[in-house]
């Protein structure tokens, strides 16, 4: 099944049929409240992921060893976000019902929210372990329910209370850190915390969602809402690490908007996390 792309992510070259986890691109920002061009983002990873190598000295792990398939980026329509939305739930409703594990290239964060939908209708009883910057809570922006400011407000009307746990945040409004006192986890400033909460969360699927901006703008610049203050690389991959092993059923990387960084290592850097993260998740 592939998409529209002549090239393959380094590494995610298998054919669908054959692979485990499938990797795909959501082109879409529509409802950015700051700087557009988080679209470009899937075809600059593909395109500056032959920069890296498929091993990770970090897991000692090679993309050599996963089935793993570059299904290409989604046609998105342009404008029309409930249309797009809608095409990415039913891509990735697709994926897992061939049994196979998506892996989602944003995009702006909105594009979270669909494919949780569809990942939360083969597991009830999901988890989703959000990294970002931001709360993402808000009911609405400017009268729009339907925005990156308010995914994972979405997000957890599907799912409910205490099954969202929130790692890295430092922006937000006020009413949207008090809320998530009674209806979230959320670990302000920093990844401490990951071995309670899989503590928790046991055995249960889980969904990772991964906002870019949630490494500091020093190693992350290119980003439409850079917030001071964030983690660094090494940081992130320390929390990484301590997912191996966990049951991970989905995730995705979004927000990379590479036009802002012209240096290029916010892409070499979601390069890399990507590697990473596809090794996590392809591992039982």
């Amino acid at each position: 099944m592939k998409l529209n792309s002549d090239i393959s992510i380094l590494g995610f070259e298998h054919p669908y049929e054959e692979a485990d986890l499938v990797v795909f691109g959501a082109p879409f920002d529509g409802t950015v409240s700051y700087r557009p061009g988080s679209r470009f983002g899937p075809s600059a990873i593909r395109n500056e992921s032959f920069g890296i190598e498929t091993y990770s000295p970090y897991q000692n792990a090679d993309l050599t060893d996963i089935k793993g398939c570059d299904a290409g980026d989604l046609p998105l329509p342009f404008g029309d976000t409930r249309a797009a939305l809608d095409m990415i739930h039913d891509f990735t409703k697709d994926i897992l019902s061939d049994g196979k594990k998506p892996l989602m290239l944003g995009g702006e964060h909105l594009v979270t929210l669909p494919a949780v939908e569809a990942v939360l209708s083969k597991y009830p009883d999901l988890c989703i372990i959000h990294l970002d910057a931001h709360t993402d809570l808000r009911e609405d922006y400017l009268g729009i329910k339907l925005s990156h400011a308010t995914v994972i407000r979405r997000v957890w009307e599907k799912l409910g209370d205490k099954r969202i746990w929130q790692f890295g945040i430092r922006s937000g409004e006020k009413y949207e850190f008090e809320w998530a006192r009674d209806h979230t986890f959320l670990t302000p400033f920093s990844l401490d915390g990951i071995q309670k909460a899989l503590e928790v969360i046991n055995k249960r699927p889980v969904y990772l969602t991964i906002d870019l901006d949630v490494l500091d703008p020093s190693v992350f610049p290119g980003t439409g809402t850079p917030e001071h203050g964030g983690v660094t690389f090494k940081e992130f991959m320390t929390f990484m690490m301590q997912l191996q092993g966990q049951n991970i059923v989905g995730a995705d990387l979004v927000e990379l908007a590479p036009h802002y960084d012209m240096s290029g290592i916010s892409t070499a850097a979601a390069c890399k996390i990507l590697r990473e993260v596809a090794l996590v998740v392809a591992k039982p």
